[in-house]
């Protein structure tokens, strides 16, 4: 009996052993996961903008079509269209406060 409850320890001890590197290999792969999944996160949110604001899509679109050989002019264009709809929203949201 005694020789057995012996068995059963270094089982166990040796079972915990091995959870323990395993838990070290999970974390492991978990913080090289870590980057990959932010920026996934980063873009679906960005996609999630995108989808609830269907004309800024638009105009993005209609401006790289209007301007596709120019790379800097569609920056600009892109960075003028993205002023241009906070001014717009800000004022619609200013215009739709009561007074």
């Amino acid at each position: 009996m005694n020789d057995h409850l012996f068995a059963v320890m270094q089982r166990r001890s040796k079972l915990l052993a091995r959870i323990a590197i395993q838990r070290g290999q999970a974390a492991e792969i978990g913080s090289n996961l870590e980057a990959p999944l932010a920026i996934a996160d980063k873009g679906l949110a960005v996609a999630c903008f995108l989808r609830s604001k269907p004309l800024l899509v638009a105009g993005m679109v209609a401006l790289f079509v209007i301007r596709r050989r120019d790379a800097i002019g569609l920056v600009k264009g892109a960075w003028r269209l993205w002023k241009g709809y906070r001014q717009l929203t800000a004022f619609s949201a200013w215009l739709s406060s009561p007074p």
